[in-house]
């Protein structure tokens, strides 16, 4: 069994809503964003660990959290056993070089004033490293490790030099510089042509197993998920629908919120058999979500009451397999 590098235990992350002065009037009631509500899994050292879902379902803000960009609520966050939820940012800088985060968007996240060489080595000079010809090496190394080479036609380039895929090829070398052991990637092609996406995604595979470091993927995608990941944990308005190896879960799946995500997938061959599920209407807002099952008024397989009122607990079905679905649990009775 790898070792567990990433342990997430029942994480809560409420965003206090501000209203206007007449609103805060007629009720004093606070509201909140329920972007994370209660969700747990755990990422292995040296596996790629996706998390899925529609737009709005918390992917962004949980892999913010686990790199602490953003502050939890409740619930916990071990890196390989430390407790490291409440750490200040003091006490967690010596964390902040293991723990990193390529962001979905490279037109936005790479500084336009900042030299290709000034952004990559930034982490490693911010962490103490001050030895110019120390930086300078490593610059040039994970330059090469993800294919800008030769580095010195890059390293003095501005962001607006480059392509889109450069770009994200610069932040994923930003990433890598300090050595992590676990990166988050934030939809990290979705912003990229499709003629260049494979080649980014390829390189990561690649990059995984030369630093032996760990991936959390989030996507959107479930094609892609099933292409880049070993497991993947589903979400939906900030729960756990599902969770288990990513084969299992794309070729048969139990949810159906699930269901009717590999429905959406384009297929290319018209004979291939297709799971019939349809979702109508959009993901209700996080700051009203539905009382029991967060999926229920969408869900096509809805059995009464008990989905209406009754949350259903994340169940494990078998070894590596758990779902949150009435139609499973025995509260369905």
């Amino acid at each position: 069994m790898s070792e567990t590098i990433i342990q997430v235990q029942d994480l809560v992350k409420y965003f206090p809503l501000k209203v206007g002065f007449f609103a805060s009037l007629v009720s004093r009631r606070e509201l909140f964003v329920r972007a994370v509500d209660k969700i747990s899994f755990d990422v292995k050292k040296g596996e790629i660990f996706g998390l899925a879902g529609e737009s709005g379902s918390g992917k962004t803000t949980t892999g913010r959290l686990l790199v602490k960009l953003t502050e939890p609520t409740n619930g916990k966050i071990y890196f390989h056993g430390k407790d490291i939820t409440m750490l200040s940012e003091d006490q967690f800088k010596p964390f902040r070089r293991k723990l990193q985060i390529i962001f979905q968007d490279p037109y936005e996240s790479l500084n336009p004033r900042m030299t290709v060489r000034s952004i990559v080595s930034e982490p490693v000079r911010v962490q103490g490293m001050k030895e110019d010809r120390e930086v300078e090496e490593r610059v040039f190394k994970v330059l090469e490790d993800v294919e800008m080479v030769p580095p010195e036609e890059f390293v003095d380039r501005y962001p607006h030099e480059l392509s889109g895929g450069q770009r994200q090829r610069v932040a994923v070398a930003r990433a890598l510089i300090t050595e992590p052991e676990f990166i988050v990637a934030d939809e990290p092609v979705s912003m990229l042509d499709v003629s260049i996406r494979a080649e980014v995604l390829n390189l990561m595979i690649d990059l995984k197993e030369k630093y032996n470091v760990s991936f959390f993927y989030i996507t959107h995608d479930l094609a892609l998920a099933r292409h880049m990941c070993e497991r993947l944990s589903i979400l939906y308005l900030g729960k756990n629908m599902e969770k288990g190896m990513t084969d299992d879960i794309v070729q048969e799946p139990l949810h159906p919120y699930t269901q009717a995500l590999i429905a959406a997938v384009p297929v290319p061959d018209p004979t291939a058999a297709r799971i019939d599920v349809v979702v109508k209407g959009e993901i209700p807002s996080p700051i009203n979500p539905p009382s029991g099952c967060r999926f229920h008024t969408r869900c096509p397989a809805f059995i009464g009451d008990v989905c209406r009122k009754v949350e259903p607990p994340l169940i494990e079905l078998e070894k590596e397999r758990f779902v949150a679905c009435h139609l499973f649990s025995e509260g369905k009775k």
